[in-house]
């Protein structure tokens, strides 16, 4: 049947167009180099077996241009910071321990080198980490403290008399944890530790200390054994005892101790170094999104081929209908298959973002971009992780079944969650830079300081804009149900919501800026509105993010269909936050009942291009080899 006021049928390629953007040469380079791999879920693996393979797998990908692409050409790198970026997502199509180590090896370690180290370091090490001929890892989480890294407990501290920095683990909370490529293949490490020089701590900074082979001694290495998934990644503890490390251990872009001791850095503040420095490492953060969101695509292209074949029940003296035609199935994956689209276009513009900034840009931007990483972040494996289970659940008893992939999705994913930054901590960050409008530098990220810089900023960094509610109002007033599919009056109630919520954190953080002992508690009474503020900007970011898209699609067919897949992003999140929206005036009981019947229609058209939709995402035809799908 005919969707009404869509074609019948839409090519997916024009859609894949689109999804592939600006890096779209690439995306169908690397495309073809996975299509070409013999690859196969591990499913039946054990710990060991797993870890084997990837390793065989990251030596596979070694000899292809992909690792390079981020590395300045100077070292062999390609100077792709986008494609780079780019080509760890697309890994995620496939057995996420293969991504997590190749993130590991050449974003984080690598990436830790090229990005804190200076040339001593870019000479002797990055063409051996680029192809493979030095394995690493990143050693900054310990037992004691993840979130909170301006606080490690690990030190290096420095013996002018050698000329060596000594690291070392003072106590089991300092102990290094989760740290992958550890266990088993690595062999140097990027070390986070309290650097010390004359009796004095300068904070955080990054150290190259071995680990294993010969000459090493004093580094104690624990296996974290078998987790609830990514199991081939060998995910180690480390503990320094007395280890002793050249001076030239330091990576010494922002902060350097001469030979007598004398501490130098080009960044006076202790605080603003410790957050340039880790500014620079967003990568990682930003190719966990990615690939969280490949992740997912391919959780949601297995549940809706699957819904399409499965059939269940019939129609009164009709054959058993297709799980997918019923209007609470296509409940479970269409909204979660529009924001995927939304996340995948918000994705496209941050890496964007990331490959353009320069490196001297101003520090605003910077924070803006970092502020933008942290919140894509959260809301994509926070997605990953809802919509896996929903594909699962979709699949009945086939999805439960190893062989049918979505059971080591939802492992593997789960993670992503705290991994790169505990996505609670991460929009508090988000809300922070709002607030604060990134008019002075972060202090730190505890509670305390964030709240009493808050305080302190407010005034005049928090205007409520008044032009968007006065849009909003009207259009809530108005009878005519097309405003429901109105792009101005989605926009505009996102950005009223956003501002409002601001707003009131503004409101709930200024009370406590009198008296400094009250400041604590009235943060951490505040926090669900600051994780609120948090979530609405980022909201509001992906909608705009989808809406630019649109504009850029040539295909007058595709550029339809995007529309109304637009159109269900945005009414299926007010309609799952339409408490708010109701409490606060913006709908009225008609209009809040409205939206689900909207809602409802929407699924109804997407339905016959659910297929389509999924298809788009063009992942290689091998990593959909599930048994459930067979005729």
């Amino acid at each position: 049947m005919d969707t009404p006021g869509l074609p019948a049928k839409i090519d997916p390629d024009a859609l894949t167009t689109v999804l592939d953007g600006r890096w779209a040469e690439l995306r169908r380079a690397v495309r073809a180099q996975m299509a070409a791999e013999d690859f196969k879920d591990p499913v039946d693996l054990d710990v060991e077996a797993h870890r084997a393979q990837v390793l065989e797998w990251l030596r596979l990908l070694a000899r292809t241009d992909r690792p390079g692409l981020g590395f300045d050409p100077a070292h062999g790198g390609g100077g792709d910071v986008g494609g780079s970026v780019m080509s760890f997502e697309m890994l995620g199509f496939g057995d996420l321990s293969l991504m997590v180590k190749a993130g590991v090896q050449w974003g984080l370690f690598g990436g830790a080198v090229q990005l804190l180290g200076t040339g001593r370091h870019h000479e002797r090490y990055l063409r051996k980490i680029k192809d493979l001929e030095l394995l690493g890892c990143f050693a900054m989480t310990e037992h004691g403290h993840g979130s909170d890294v301006q606080h490690l407990r690990t030190t290096a501290t420095y013996d002018p008399a050698t000329r060596e920095f000594v690291v070392h683990t003072p106590d089991r909370g300092a102990m290094k944890e989760y740290i992958g490529n550890a266990a088993r293949d690595g062999e140097l490490a990027v070390v986070f530790a309290q650097l010390i020089t004359g009796g004095e701590s300068r904070g955080v900074h990054a150290f190259l200390v071995p680990i294993r082979g010969e000459g090493v001694s004093g580094v104690e290495i624990e296996d974290c054994g078998r987790k609830a998934g990514l199991n081939g990644v060998d995910n180690g503890r480390l503990t320094f005892t007395q280890v002793r490390v050249p001076r030239e251990a330091l990576l010494n872009r922002f902060g350097d101790v001469a030979e007598d001791g004398t501490y130098r850095s080009p960044i006076e503040s202790d605080g603003r170094r410790f957050f340039t420095m880790l500014g620079t490492l967003i990568r990682g953060r930003v190719s966990v999104a990615g690939s969280a969101g490949s992740a997912t695509k391919r959780a949601l292209a297995l549940a809706i081929r699957y819904g399409e074949q499965r059939r269940q029940f019939a129609r009164p003296g009709g054959e058993e209908v297709v799980i997918l035609d019923y209007r609470a199935h296509q409940r479970k994956l269409l909204p979660a298959l529009a924001t995927s689209y939304a996340l995948h276009f918000a994705q496209e513009a941050l890496v964007s973002k990331l490959n353009d900034i320069a490196e001297d840009a101003p520090e605003e931007e910077q924070r803006e971009l970092e502020s933008r990483a942290a919140g894509i972040k959260a809301v994509s494996t926070w997605h990953a992780t809802a919509t896996i289970q929903a594909a699962r659940e979709a699949c009945g008893g086939s999805g439960y079944l190893s062989e049918n992939l979505l059971p080591g999705l939802k492992a593997d994913t789960d993670v992503f969650t705290t991994f790169e930054g505990d996505n609670t901590v991460l929009l508090q960050l988000v809300a922070k830079g709002l607030l604060t409008s990134y008019k002075d530098h972060f202090e730190d990220l505890s509670p305390l300081a964030t709240a009493r810089f808050v305080a302190e900023q407010l005034v005049e960094a928090v205007i409520e804009r008044t032009s968007a509610r006065k849009v909003v109002e009207r259009l809530t007033e108005a009878d005519d149900g097309d405003v429901l599919y109105s792009r101005e009056w989605h926009l505009k109630l996102f950005e009223d919501r956003e501002e409002h919520v601001l707003g009131g954190v503004a409101q709930r953080l200024r009370k406590g800026s009198s008296d400094p002992s009250g400041v604590f508690g009235v943060f951490n009474d505040a926090q669900d509105h600051v994780l609120r503020a948090g979530r609405a900007h980022v909201d509001r970011v992906v909608l705009e993010a989808f809406v630019d898209a649109i504009e850029r699609c040539a295909d007058a067919e595709a550029r339809e269909l995007l529309e109304r897949v637009c159109d269900l992003y945005a009414l299926a999140n007010i309609e799952a936050d339409r408490g708010w929206f109701l409490e606060h005036g913006r709908l009225t009981s008609g209009r809040s009942k409205a939206v689900t019947a909207a809602v409802n229609a929407l699924c109804a058209d997407l339905r016959p291009h659910a297929r389509t939709l999924v298809d788009a995402f063009a992942i290689p035809e091998q990593y959909l080899a599930a048994p459930m799908l067979r005729d």
